[in-house]
């Protein structure tokens, strides 16, 4: 069935859209009647190539984009976008110039910065002609474990500018977290922090500096400030300097811009790593770019005067998404620390204050905010806001309702779905089309998405994991050390031979969108049935006693059977009398089949840098196996209270 509208976007609206632009550009181009999004949509899958072009041109691509768009080879990986063009993302991501806001910080109540688009540039200019200084030259890799700043952004379009291959992570990574990435890699050099803020206090790091230095080997570091250390950090680290040193010698210039081909590697993002080493996932500058572009402008909607919001550290594939938004034109408001200091308000202020046009956060913040029992909508202006992003984990149907009823009633709220491996969305927000309790709107144009079954069938109304069917820009050039291609084909194109299978488990409703039900390596398979751990965590984290729950299949006596693990909330106990109401509830608003075996209370739950819980690596405690990298997880000590229990001994 399909979900309750709660939202429909008005005939004006969709009028003054950007996304209405292009399809009208695109019939003057085609000849053919794009009025609705399903028929948008399917012309951008089945023309590839004078859609892409078409994305190239409509957002104003710098560079030469060559006389092909696409070269066709018959299967996903064979597919060449733009094999001719010539193009550098930092030249693309500073078009804009002047005295207008490039980027806004925030670090917690403690910091703010403001960058005007002049002062972004000549800070990127002064880096690059200090990075060329260090012997840095196109392909070499720059790392940086550092806050969510506006000296992150810069020294990332400098390293671009250059040809540099970017990699980062947040500074809250451990010593094994960081050398597990990096040292794969062998970056020539490291930005890092002297600190960072996070709920109030100031996180110290120079043990662990020097750990990371020595292990990597590091020619050079540079210690950018933030809690007022970086001259005795730079001191004591070798081959280390202050930010301040690191540009002495050079004063703004003309930036000179590496033009390289549409496949050059922009990015290195890496896997969670929660269940072996981090995968080195490589991302195309030209790809990259134009995902991104078409994602922020059509689909968002944000460009000149668009001020963007996402919450996020530099060790989530949602910075490398939010740095793009300079490719629009838009203002890039930056928050680092905690979402709920001083309180749950801190990020609604900024959003207010600043005036915030997109909104973007964690499904799991937006539940945190209803559970706290706040209502931004009564006590903060947010008549800036037009789109509301969620993404990290599905967003319930009861979140869906919080959004128009706790934070914005008139909203663009765009659930989106896709990743690190794609550094980018397969599903996303459609301006075009009304919101409905449950659903994303529908995959995003170019992407060729769709549900199979096991059997490799395309399925309506049934859940099957979530597919592309066809080549898109957006697809990782390889994984680092994989000279073959063979862990690369294993990640994504074994399931279903020359088609990608994200892993992720989904649905889609008879009005057209889709339900993501978690991760298709977390479903649950009890008496062969496949279940979807999001349609548990949709019931029971609704229930006022519990905070939040994990949930895994445990092998059991030949089968698999459910055990669900919840945080009670405060003062409250896990009782038989709430075992049953929460088995009641899931029998009631699932199935029989979903109600969990056991029922157990835990005090905390794992999670990853980004919040997301780690049910892979609950799984492997619960059948003693290790589990390896714990680094990767913001909090390691919660894979001890799933370790030996007694009542998963027992029928």
């Amino acid at each position: 069935m399909a979900g309750r509208v709660l939202w429909s976007p008005s005939a004006a609206r969709i009028a003054a859209h950007p996304m209405t632009a292009f399809a009208r550009a695109a019939e003057e181009r085609t000849g053919r009647s794009l009025e609705s999004y399903e028929a948008l949509h399917a012309w951008s899958i089945t023309d590839r190539a004078t859609f892409w072009r078409l994305v190239w041109d409509h957002c104003g691509v710098v560079g030469e984009p060559g006389g092909t768009a696409l070269v066709e080879a018959g299967d996903m990986l064979g597919d060449r976008f733009f094999p001719d063009a010539r193009l550098n993302v930092a030249e693309n991501l500073l078009r804009s110039a002047g005295t207008g806001e490039a980027i806004v910080f925030r670090g917690e109540d403690r910091v703010e910065t403001r960058l005007s688009h002049d002062e972004l540039r000549s800070l990127v200019s002064r880096l690059a002609q200090a990075l060329r200084a260090e012997g840095i030259v196109a392909g070499d890799r720059v790392a940086a474990m550092m806050p969510n700043m506006a000296e992150t952004v810069a020294a990332m379009l400098a390293a671009a500018s250059i040809g540099a291959v970017w990699c980062s992570c947040s500074p809250d990574f451990g010593t094994r977290g960081v050398t597990d990435r990096f040292g794969q890699i062998e970056p020539k050099l490291l930005f890092v922090p002297d600190g960072y803020f996070y709920g109030g206090k100031t996180i110290r790091i120079a043990e662990k500096l020097g750990e990371i230095v020595a292990a990597l080997k590091i020619p050079k570091t540079v210690v950018v400030p933030y809690i007022g250390e970086a001259s005795d950090i730079a001191a004591r680290l070798p081959g280390a300097v202050t930010l301040e040193a690191f540009l002495a010698p050079f004063q703004p210039a003309e930036l000179s811009f590496e033009r390289l081909p549409f496949a050059h590697p922009l990015y290195i993002l890496f896997s969670s790593g929660t269940t072996g080493v981090p995968k080195c996932i490589v991302h195309s500058a030209g790809g990259t770019l134009l995902q991104h572009l078409k994602e922020h402008r059509l689909h968002s909607g944000s460009g000149e005067g668009s001020r963007v919001f996402y919450f996020t550290t530099c060790g989530w594939m949602m910075w490398n998404w939010l740095v793009s938004a300079l490719g629009v034109g838009a203002t890039l408001l930056l928050y680092d620390g905690s979402p709920f200091h001083p309180d749950g308000n801190a990020i609604f202020d900024y959003i207010a204050q600043e005036k915030a046009t997109f909104f973007g956060t964690s499904a799991k913040f937006i539940d945190a905010v209803r559970k706290e029992g706040l209502k931004p909508i009564e006590t903060h202006d947010l008549s800036s806001v037009e789109v509301v992003a969620s993404t990290g984990s599905p967003l319930s149907p009861e979140s869906f309702d919080f959004v128009y009823a706790g934070i914005k009633a008139d909203v663009h709220l765009a659930s989106i779905s896709g990743g690190t491996d794609i550094v980018s969305c397969f599903v996303l927000g459609v301006p075009w089309l009304p919101v409905r309790e449950g659903e994303i709107q529908g995959a995003g144009l170019g992407m060729a998405v769709d549900v199979w079954n096991e059997e490799g069938r395309p399925v309506r109304g049934e859940k099957g994991d979530l597919v592309c069917t066809k080549a898109f820009t957006a697809m990782p050039v390889a994984f680092w050390n994989d000279p073959d291609g063979a862990r690369y084909r294993a990640a994504y194109f074994e399931t279903f031979p020359g088609v990608w299978c994200h892993g992720d488990f989904a649905q889609w409703s008879e009005s057209g969108g889709i339900v993501i039900h978690g991760r298709s390596d977390a479903t649950l398979n009890p008496q062969g049935v496949r279940i979807g751990t999001a349609e548990i965590y949709n019931i029971v984290e609704q229930m006022e006693e519990i905070t939040e729950a994990i949930c895994i299949g445990q092998d059991w006596d030949g089968d698999v059977r459910v055990v669900l693990f919840v945080r009670p909330k405060a003062g409250t106990a896990l009782d038989a009398a709430l075992v049953q109401r929460i088995r009641t509830a899931i029998r009631q608003g699932a199935s029989p089949r979903h109600v969990p075996a056991k029922v157990l209370a835990v005090s905390d739950i794992p999670r990853t840098k980004s919040g997301k819980i780690v049910e892979l690596a609950v799984r492997e405690v619960v059948h003693g196996r290790p589990v390896k990298n714990k680094d990767a997880l913001a909090n390691p000590e919660a894979l001890d209270l799933f370790v030996g229990l007694a009542e998963l001994q027992e029928a």
